[in-house]
């Protein structure tokens, strides 16, 4: 009468993966949030946050969107404006329109040029107070030096 299927004992006790990369969580333009967002999902920013945001998933902060306070997600792309401190497990993008003012440890960075960073910045490892170039180049990162305005 019952079977002993192992295959289906172990998807009804599986537990379900907390984040869903198909459901995004989204805060539009003209709604304004003071508070602590916890999201086991993805969210979408593209209205203003003053707080804190926990997110398992990605954070995506539209060209219209704007947070004030403490960041810890897993990934991000950033178009808009945040103020505060970024913590990424995995990739921090910030696209050209993003402006960025306040610390950030991430694992991976991208900053597309146009893109304003304001801060500090910790990639694995150890906290690099001020962008000095030869400390960063004793330390095995690549430097560039900036471009001499044109007159």
């Amino acid at each position: 009468m019952f079977r002993n299927d192992r295959s289906a004992q172990a998807a009804m006790t599986k537990t379900p993966d907390t984040v869903n990369p198909g459901k995004i969580n989204s805060i539009m333009e003209g709604t304004s949030i003071e508070g602590e967002i916890k999201s086991d999902s993805n969210l979408r920013v593209d209205g203003r946050v003053k707080g804190t945001i926990h997110v398992k998933g990605r954070l995506i902060v539209g060209q219209s969107g704007s947070i004030e306070g403490e960041v810890v997600c897993h990934s991000s792309d950033i178009e808009g404006t945040v103020v505060g401190r970024i913590n990424c497990q995995d990739l921090l993008s910030l696209k050209a329109t993003a402006k960025l003012q306040g610390d950030i440890n991430t694992k991976k960075l991208a900053i597309e040029p146009g893109a304003v960073f304001t801060g500090n910045c910790s990639m694995a490892g150890g906290v690099v107070k001020e962008m000095d170039p030869v400390r960063l180049r004793t330390e095995g990162a690549r430097v560039e030096q900036p471009a001499q305005a044109v007159r």
